[in-house]
């Protein structure tokens, strides 16, 4: 995992990360944990994963301390994913430190929504900038047999209080071939009854088993049932890795992310850290560098930087290209979404 120092002299400003394809990192995508409250069997076996030990896991402060440095870095939109964020204790007091942090313009958080609905006044009153929920499915039974638990009322409750508290709000939906995909066209009228964007995912391959049930649905063929339900639709361009859609009549927007074809690999701006400090400069690739064991054996903050710009230097063309780097699949609890 040791990155040979090749990020160019001309670039060693510590407000500059780009990669050596012109493209700028300006988001970070920070996993704060990985437990999780469900086993949603396209993330994870439904025995659950090994836990690492707490004192593995990157503390609060630590996180803090590099956020901060990120943001000195031109990062300037943050995630909290996990695992399931709300299942770490301190998350909110973390939350309000955050958005102090000068140069952040947006904070967002990824959750299954389990735990969620006790949480969104005190989001509200942070200020956070939106919520991406999980919800695959509108038919409880279906959600049970997918999350491997009975949560389905909780969830659709926190959407509810997500929406009545004015909270911008993106719906996440894997859609996964012989399963939910008939549901497409259902899921997708929640954005006609309510201002949310409903957001449909190519399953990708990490459910920590490496095991391809069946070849998924693409973003084409998704495209095409929605079109064919909305002939309306219309294409709006890309926002982040999602083409998003129009429909007339919806208070909200659509949006389709081949998460597994990778269309959007040309403008990525992401780079994410795990829970235990490891930082990836591709979902698709391997893990570049150790920053939790750099900051604990008294990396300055400069050293970091350096150690951070030379791993986005190296970054591959695209997914594909990192992939091949990549042993065996891991699951995405793990990873950080």
């Amino acid at each position: 995992m040791k990155q040979e120092k090749i990020f160019p002299e001309k670039f060693s400003h510590p407000l500059h990360l780009q990669d050596r394809f012109g493209r700028k990192l300006t988001y970070l995508r920070l996993s704060v944990t990985d437990r999780c409250n469900l086993r949603c069997r396209y993330c994870m076996p439904e025995s659950g994963i090994p836990l690492r030990p707490r004192q593995e896991m990157f503390t609060w402060e630590e996180m803090e301390r590099l956020v901060r440095l990120f943001a000195s870095m031109g990062v300037r939109k943050l995630r909290l994913t996990g695992g399931e964020p709300f299942v770490r204790k301190g998350i909110v007091a973390f939350l309000r430190r955050v958005r102090a942090i000068p140069g952040l313009e947006g904070i967002y958080v990824t959750t299954n929504g389990v735990a969620l609905g006790e949480f969104i006044q005190d989001l509200k009153g942070v200020g956070v900038s939106g919520i991406n929920l999980s919800l695959d499915t509108l038919k409880p039974e279906r959600f049970r047999q997918l999350a491997r638990r009975d949560a389905f009322e909780r969830v659709w409750d926190a959407l509810q209080n997500c929406l009545e508290a004015g909270l911008s709000v993106k719906l996440n939906c894997v859609v996964q071939r012989g399963f939910n995909e008939d549901e497409i066209v259902a899921l997708a009228r929640l954005a006609q009854k309510w201002p949310l964007e409903v957001r449909f995912i190519e399953e990708m391959p990490f459910d920590g088993q490496g095991v391809r049930r069946k070849e998924p649905l693409s973003a084409e063929e998704i495209q095409a049932r929605l079109e064919a339900a909305f002939p309306g639709i219309q294409a709006d361009g890309f926002s982040g890795t999602a083409q998003r859609f129009s429909v007339p009549g919806f208070r909200g927007k659509l949006g389709i992310i081949a998460g597994y074809s990778r269309h959007f690999c040309s403008d990525c701006s992401r780079i994410r850290v795990s829970a235990n400090g490891l930082l990836r400069t591709c979902l698709y690739g391997p893990a570049r560098l150790n920053l939790r064991d750099r900051m604990r054996s008294g990396a300055t903050d400069a050293e970091l930087a350096r150690a951070i710009q030379n791993a986005v230097w190296a970054r591959q063309r695209d997914g594909f290209e990192a992939a091949k780097e990549q042993q065996g699949t891991e699951s995405m609890v793990r990873i950080g979404g």
